[in-house]
């Protein structure tokens, strides 16, 4: 680990009185990324806290010392099955501790949910399942969801302050799509997910960027297809969900729309920790 990085505020998980930022980013590739500059634009936007989903590579198979050499911590969970999923969390703030396991084999297999504890607030990296490819995989992200809403409750008995940071590949609100009506039956929008969204909102969970921002056409992801970007016709799947007890924390939130390493963007939170 590099340590003496000039521009880096490395600072202890007990002494986060500070603002601080946590972007989630699903990278598409972490190579594809790598080369088309995410970089470039990690040194300058300097978040405490990056959220990577979809690496589709081990640490083997890109140089991981470089992210080292700007002052991160990096934590990798790759998927068993080469060239897919694997979820990632990199920090200036060195952890507590970190749980590459969350105890269901299912989803630890395909790289799923990684976990760090910074202090009494606890924080994953998440890659929700899509459901895009057909039924069996549609069935796959629903007992997903009916099992990691087992797994989270359970931890909110021992942590009460937990941030989901991640694609969820869900929109919950029309809102949050730009066309609700054309893809009512599309996975991803299907009224079996978005309940599921709403009913873990109902159970005390904030949807962070929508505590601030109550606009429309606010997008992380857009398909390659059809000019579909330029035009900002895209679908708001990437979250930074927290617990209800780190409410009076949150400071602001923002879809950095303007980054393009991937098919997604980067969603920041701001927040004060401790």
């Amino acid at each position: 680990m590099v340590e003496n990085i000039e521009f880096c505020r490395q600072i202890n998980a007990k002494d986060m009185s500070s603002a601080i930022n946590v972007i989630t980013y699903n990278v598409n590739g972490i190579r594809s990324a790598l080369s088309k500059g995410l970089l470039d634009w990690l040194r300058a936007e300097k978040p405490e806290v990056l959220c990577l989903q979809e690496l589709k590579a081990e640490p083997s198979q890109f140089d991981a010392s470089a992210f080292e050499k700007l002052g991160y911590h990096c934590f990798w969970k790759p998927a068993v099955k080469k060239g897919y999923s694997g979820v990632a969390l990199l920090s200036l703030i060195r952890p507590d501790q970190v749980m590459e396991s969350s105890g269901m084999e299912l989803y630890d297999a395909e790289g799923r949910i990684l976990r760090a504890d910074f202090g009494d607030t606890t924080l994953f990296s998440c890659y929700f399942p899509s459901g895009t490819t057909g039924e069996e995989r549609q069935q796959f992200k629903m007992k997903f969801l009916a099992d990691f809403r087992q797994f989270i409750d359970a931890l909110r008995r021992e942590r009460k302050k937990i941030l989901v940071c991640g694609d969820y590949n869900i929109c919950h609100q029309p809102i949050d799509i730009h066309d609700p009506v054309g893809n009512k039956n599309s996975s991803g929008f299907l009224p079996e997910e978005r309940d599921w969204m709403t009913r873990f909102f109902e159970s005390g969970w904030t949807d962070t960027f929508r505590h601030f921002n109550r606009e429309p056409h606010q997008y992380s992801w857009w398909s390659f297809r059809a000019n579909a970007r330029a035009n900002n016709k895209g679908w708001r799947i990437d979250y930074n969900n927290g617990t209800a007890e780190l409410n009076d924390s949150l400071l602001s939130s923002t879809i950095l729309m303007e980054v393009k390493h991937s098919d997604h963007c980067p969603v920041k939170l701001t927040l004060k920790l401790g």
